[in-house]
């Protein structure tokens, strides 16, 4: 069986290719060829696409690139501290109600295997996971030191959960063991959960990545379930002061050079990116990754472009992730408020995907995409006319905008509950507007 990226090169639309055509409203010739230049992936194991442990959910293929909307993706998983598998079914829920295109389940606590599963079983949406969490947490309760892992058990895992039916992984390949010096001169060192454990192994066995020795064999195990690889940026700056430095650049080279090889072995590829990059660096980071590695989708983490507000980081990386967006992000990992303080509830969950669909939409306006901003100019002619029903029903939240409105009016004035009647600009330009249209013309 040829995966998505295989048949795009052979010519060939494949049903994934024609439903992605039909949900962005695009030609599916237009999707294959950019899938054949690997522009664009489609995250679908063919196992998810069957029903992942004999479910009757299916997953409906979302494209991720540059020539389609600009797509978001929730982090949901347990840890060792908090949440189960039913507490996060109920995020992925919240996650996709509030519009989140895929999923990443990140567990660290519980059992990993029937989270993954459950998840799997009831999303219509790609998931995404981080093998390397499960390699040292093959059972619950039982924690296997990174060290004592062998090359054989990490592709194990690998294969076990591609049979499970995830869509896409995060493999950190890309970071070598003659970055290591540079990562450890930074302020924050190295932030990544796979990037620290990969290091780790690393210097205690004195060899390279081994995740970067065995591409050949995990992109086989990959091409053979149509896994998309998500090459993981295991030295993302995780602060302001890290931002652009030599491990973050070098390692990207390296991305670049996967990026090929991924391709070469008939395995869809896209990039993972910073992290925390001041905004006036944002551009620049696009722009090297999509050169370094031929224009894969990039699938970035914000970035946050401030420091200074822990509490409010879906505020100071939705900002980021618009400009990412517009300069070059196909994907936008959410951050939520809990962000380097806590695991996120389903509220923060909420919060993150309304803050990342913002960043995405905002992006895809300003990208001029066709249709984009139909949307806001059908709301804008409803605020016009005081058409209140009308804009709660156009919002994205309906429900928390006309409980705004009602907590100051009732929700059918001809004017709006901010300025009040008299102050109303809205209304006062249609009383000018009236006035002008009735009066005489005037002669010179």
């Amino acid at each position: 069986m040829t995966t998505q990226y295989q048949a795009a090169r052979a010519g060939t639309i494949t049903p994934e290719m024609l439903r992605v055509s039909q949900r962005e409203g695009l030609d599916a010739e237009l999707i294959r060829r950019e899938m054949a230049a690997g522009r664009l992936v489609i995250p679908a194991n063919r196992v998810h696409l069957a029903g992942a442990g004999g479910s009757k959910v299916h997953l409906d293929p979302v494209g991720i690139g540059r020539a389609l909307t600009t797509k978001i993706n929730a982090n949901i998983g347990a840890s060792p501290l908090a949440s189960g598998t039913e507490e996060e079914l109920c995020k992925l829920a919240c996650a996709r109600r509030w519009g989140a295109d895929a999923v990443m389940d990140l567990s660290t606590g519980g059992d990993l295997v029937a989270t993954r599963s459950a998840i799997l079983a009831v999303s219509e949406a790609p998931v995404g996971t981080v093998p390397i969490y499960s390699m040292i947490l093959p059972a619950p309760g039982q924690i296997r030191p990174v060290e004592e892992l062998t090359c054989e058990q990490m592709l194990a895992e690998i294969e076990r959960q591609a049979a499970q039916g995830v869509d896409f992984f995060t493999i950190h390949a890309g970071i070598l063991r003659e970055h290591l010096p540079a990562a450890t001169r930074r302020l924050m060192g190295i932030v990544s959960r796979g990037g620290s454990l990969l290091a780790k192994w690393m210097v205690h066995h004195g060899r390279q990545n081994p995740l970067y020795e065995m591409f050949d064999e995990i992109s086989a195990i990959l091409r053979q379930y149509d896994v998309c690889y998500s090459l993981g940026d295991g030295l993302r700056p995780g602060c302001l002061a890290d931002a652009s430095d030599e491990a973050q650049f070098a390692e990207l080279s390296v991305l670049g050079e996967l990026v090929q090889r991924a391709r070469e072995a008939g395995v869809q590829v896209m990039v993972e990116g910073p992290g925390h990059v001041p905004y006036d660096q944002i551009a620049d980071n696009m722009k090297r990754q999509e050169t370094l590695c031929d224009g894969a989708p990039f699938y970035v983490l914000g970035p946050l472009v401030t420091d200074a507000f822990p509490g409010y980081d879906h505020i100071t990386s939705a900002i980021g992730a618009t400009a990412a967006a517009v300069h070059g992000a196909s994907f936008l990992c959410y951050v939520t408020p809990k962000e380097h303080l806590g695991l996120p509830t389903a509220e923060d969950v909420k919060a993150g995907c309304i803050a990342y669909k913002i960043a995405a939409h905002a992006a895809d306006v300003a990208r001029g995409l066709p249709g984009a901003r139909d949307w806001d100019d059908r709301i804008s002619a409803a605020r016009a006319r005081f058409d209140w029903s009308a804009v709660f029903a156009e919002a994205f939240d309906g429900q928390t905008a006309r409980a705004m409105k009602q907590a100051t009016t009732a929700g059918g004035e001809d004017y709006c509950g901010m300025c009040g009647k008299e102050w109303c600009a809205l209304r006062l330009s249609r009383q000018v507007k009236t006035e002008l249209e009735s009066a005489p013309a005037r002669r010179d």
